[in-house]
């Protein structure tokens, strides 16, 4: 499966949709996916928003557990990488990153300048 080095920076606003969860293996045993370093692998629905209202959500598998990233909070992608898949007659695209974070907080806009008329 080929990897492709995807621009976070022509992503937009990056936010958890949906918090870390680890990634099962196996639904039948309840086993959870590890990496080649024996990492638990984690899930985390990312809303991506491009163009003023519209909106997607990707699944994207990070290593390790990824501290202060919940529902809501803007986050950064370190490292993110899209797998095409084909499994028979379904196929699709998976996302997968070295780290997620919580972005820094932005400082509050300034109020506008001129004056009122």
């Amino acid at each position: 499966m080929q990897s492709i080095p995807v621009d976070v920076s022509r992503l937009g606003v990056l936010r958890c949709a949906v918090a870390p969860e680890p990634k099962i293996a196996n639904f039948d045993t309840g086993e959870v996916k590890k990496d080649k370093e024996g990492n638990t692998v984690y899930t985390v629905g990312v809303m991506v928003r491009q163009e003023a209202r519209r909106v997607s959500v990707i699944e994207v598998a990070v290593p390790g557990e990824q501290p202060g990233v919940v529902e809501g909070v803007e986050v950064r992608i370190t490292g993110l990488e899209a797998f095409a898949w084909a499994m028979g007659d379904r196929h699709g695209v998976s996302f997968r990153a070295s780290a997620i974070t919580p972005a820094p907080a932005r400082p509050p806009a300034a109020p506008a300048k001129g004056g009122d008329r």
